[in-house]
């Protein structure tokens, strides 16, 4: 097992991915030890090397008792990266592997390339800590594990994912109480909000959308508003979310520490795509429905709206091998051969509001269909098409 050796004590860390990948550290929440980014290392491991460690008073490390400080538990790091020959990275940090990665970033600017920083905070009650930690001093670590499993994960996912629940549930109780209560100590202790400004890595703010212990407000907008240029991006789940939202946290990891890697060459041509798109995509449907529609972007939709954006309207639709209007019937003619009512309906609309084609070609097209997809599905769609007809007053001919 390797282990760094840092003010005295044993640091547990271990490396997946090809050694001449870019580094990328993942930083674990108080409470837990690596096996917390289990479902992540696989999906990040084509893109990167990846190290992880278990926080001084977590897994194989060792448990020094007394209070811990987050320059300590920084400079575990740097002593990692060194056991591992790393001599710059990316941190990737969850609570408090994040706050941790908010005390190293200003110290040693020259290692860390860019900062991603998932449900966390700049700022905790130093009371409710000081309360935590005198229970577990007096009574051990049972009676936190219960409302920890709740904040830690939403109620869907411990209906659906009692196993994984467990699993956490009986790595926290088997914790060592000295290193539990010396992490909680940071915490307490932290003095991170004047020192923000100091960091000059790129940073991104991961937040939980069910995350009752750091949500975005009064937590992770702290941050976006003293680190310069920092972006925020909310992703599902609660305050785990390597466990909870696994995927969605890689590709913000992925996404983001390559842009930065690579400069911003991706990111901009994925915004000229979409762009180039959108001008298709407003002349096919017109200004309302697309203003509407982005309008109705949330979270969950947002990178499903650019993807066929770029995609539909960019690649396939600018295509110079058949003109808009043939295209605009060849999509009615598989929407009603696959009972894709709202689709042909709005194309419909579109067509016939932009003059995208004649009462005439709906016609044709339909008759068309109803030779090839079957007459079920062409009385359905004369009866569609005829009701968009009469909504918009369009004469039948």
């Amino acid at each position: 097992m390797p282990f760094a050796t840092s003010h005295g004590a044993r640091i547990y860390w271990r490396a997946d991915g090809a050694a001449d990948k870019p580094a990328v550290v993942l930083l674990t929440s108080i409470g837990t030890d690596l096996s917390l980014y289990d479902p992540v290392v696989p999906l990040l491991t084509p893109d990167f090397r990846v190290l992880r460690m278990d926080t001084r008073g977590h897994g194989a490390s060792d448990a020094p008792a007394g209070d811990y400080s987050l320059d300590l538990l920084a400079e575990d790091v740097l002593a990692v990266m060194d056991a591992a020959n790393v001599a710059k990275a990316s941190l990737v940090g969850t609570s408090l592997g994040a706050m941790i990665a908010m005390a190293l970033a200003p110290k040693a600017p020259e290692r860390i390339e860019a900062l991603v920083l998932a449900c966390t905070s700049p700022a905790m009650d130093p009371s409710v800590w000081d309360q935590r930690l005198a229970l577990i001093r007096a009574e051990g670590m049972a009676p936190l594990v219960e409302p920890v499993m709740a904040r830690f994960f939403s109620e869907g996912f411990r209906v659906r994912h009692p196993e994984v629940v467990e699993t956490v549930r009986a790595g926290m109780l088997a914790q060592n109480p000295d290193g539990y209560a010396g992490c909680g100590a940071a915490i307490r202790d932290m003095a991170l909000l004047e020192r923000l400004s100091a960091i000059t890595a790129p940073t991104l703010v991961v937040t939980g959308a069910q995350d009752a212990a750091t949500p975005y407000e009064g937590h992770g907008e702290r941050i976006v508003a003293a680190v310069t240029g920092a972006r925020h991006l909310q992703i599902g789940g609660a305050h785990l979310p390597s466990l909870e939202a696994p995927a969605a946290l890689a590709g913000a990891v992925r996404t983001f520490i390559g842009e930065v890697l690579n400069g911003s060459a991706a990111r901009e041509a994925r915004d000229t795509l979409f762009e180039a798109g959108l001008v298709t995509r407003r002349a096919v449907l017109g200004d309302a429905w697309v203003e509407k529609s982005l309008a109705g972007r949330t979270a969950f939709t947002a990178d499903y709206q650019a993807m066929i954006t770029r995609y539909a309207w960019n690649e396939i639709w600018r295509r110079p091998g058949l003109d808009h209007r043939t295209r605009r019937l060849l999509v009615l003619a598989i929407c009603a051969s696959l009972a894709r009512w709202e689709e042909f309906r709005l194309h419909v609309r579109a067509g016939l509001e932009q003059g995208g084609f004649t009462v005439d070609e709906l016609k044709e097209t339909l008759m068309q269909t109803a030779i090839y997809a079957g007459v079920p599905a062409a009385n359905t769609a004369f009866a569609e098409a005829s009701e968009v007809m009469a909504d918009l007053g369009v004469a039948p001919g």
